[in-house]
């Protein structure tokens, strides 16, 4: 699971057709301070997500596949949530 900022979207005139009703978006990891770290990748949005918003994402293609319900898709980052605040605490 990653936990990235929604930075832009993708238009293709053609797209996969395991895509097909959904957008792709590109995501910016980010580090626990909640700071943006390098390597944006591109993840398929299962959640209705927008510029901006703070998302969770599988990045793993078998579990993608299971998110989806679709075995044979062709994905490998989905996002499985929008994040409506995050709390990180060390020690004890």
């Amino acid at each position: 699971m990653v936990l990235a900022r929604v930075v832009g979207t993708v238009v293709a005139t053609i797209s996969h057709p395991h895509y097909k009703g959904r957008r792709l978006l590109v995501v910016q990891p980010l580090a626990l301070s909640g700071q943006p770290e390098d390597g944006d990748f591109l993840a398929l949005d299962n959640t209705h997500a927008g510029i901006g918003d703070t998302v969770l994402i599988n990045r793993e293609g078998n579990g993608a596949r299971q998110v989806l319900q679709n075995p044979d898709a062709a994905v490998i980052s989905v996002i499985v949530g929008i994040v409506d605040s995050v709390d990180v605490t060390f020690g004890a």
